[in-house]
């Protein structure tokens, strides 16, 4: 099931399947999410939950029982409900189960809430502790900015001047190995050798936005001011790119397969909600 919202500026649409956000548009029909064309990749804007990324040998621990989980999560591949609507507003539920549970022992809410404002969509995540003990888990996004013009016609602005360390993936996991952006300007232009090691992964980062140019003019920009980490990833020759504002990450090399001690894990004790937003702007 799709369902739309919209304001005088804005249209989304989002799937049930995973209250997945798979087109953005303004008022003059231009799509500013991926189509989601599996021969590049066939998402469009999947949220990561219970883990951000990959956990060593895709499994961990929790409470002296070993459980498998796959890459970013379940939530993405599950159905939500559509618990409450308005014109410019939506909110997703998706409740643990007898299927969670096997992968994930622990109760538990995951509520994504979407909301047009003026030029922008907001996407809130409320993670409610359903049970009755503290509950490790990653939450994060990964929508796909469409770029309908040569990748290298776009670059990045940072909010802030600053060392843009990140660091490097190996084999899926999160190793020791940095390297540095280079900027101008707080300005890194865009092309595809960037990711030739997969995803860039910000651990932390001062800037709590980054603005897409096209031309060198602004084009998108996303809001993450509650999200300690960042990635940004895209597919060689791929006309998109992915901003993911993370809670989490993947495993290290050196991981002690504990959920809750996983580097960069949450926790939330009984009865307890977290929340955090991020927000697409158009420009």
């Amino acid at each position: 099931m799709n369902t739309t919202i919209s304001n005088s500026t804005l249209k989304a649409s989002i799937k049930s399947a995973g209250a997945e956000l798979f087109s953005l548009k303004d008022n003059q029909n231009k799509e500013y999410i991926w189509e989601g064309n599996p021969d590049f990749w066939g998402k469009h804007s999947p949220i990561l939950f219970p883990i951000v990324g990959t956990l060593k040998n895709n499994t961990y621990t929790a409470n002296g029982n070993e459980y498998e989980l796959s890459r970013h999560g379940f939530a993405r591949d599950m159905e939500f409900q559509l618990v409450e609507k308005t014109e410019n507003s939506a909110v997703f539920s998706l409740q643990s189960n007898e299927e969670t549970l096997k992968k994930y022992p622990f109760k538990f809410e995951l509520q994504l809430i979407y909301t047009l404002e003026n030029t922008s969509l907001k996407i809130e995540y409320v993670v409610i502790n359903k049970g009755d003990s503290k509950i490790p888990f990653s939450i994060g996004a990964h929508p796909a900015i469409a770029l309908p013009e040569s990748f290298e016609s776009y670059s990045f602005k940072f909010e802030k001047e600053e060392s843009l360390k990140y660091n490097l993936l190996e084999n899926d996991l999160i190793s020791n190995k940095t390297e540095t952006l280079k900027t101008t300007e707080n300005v890194v232009p865009l092309h595809y050798k960037l990711f030739e090691n997969d995803a860039l992964v910000f651990k932390t980062l001062e800037s709590n936005s980054l603005t897409i140019l096209e031309n060198s003019k602004p084009y998108v920009q996303i809001d993450f001011e509650d999200f300690p980490s960042l990635g940004i990833w895209t597919k060689d020759q791929a006309p998109f790119i992915c901003i993911e504002p993370w809670f989490g990450y993947s495993d290290t090399a050196d991981n002690s397969g504990d959920l809750f001690q996983k580097e960069g894990i949450l926790t939330l004790e009984a009865d307890q909600t977290f929340n955090s937003q991020f927000s697409i702007k158009i420009l």
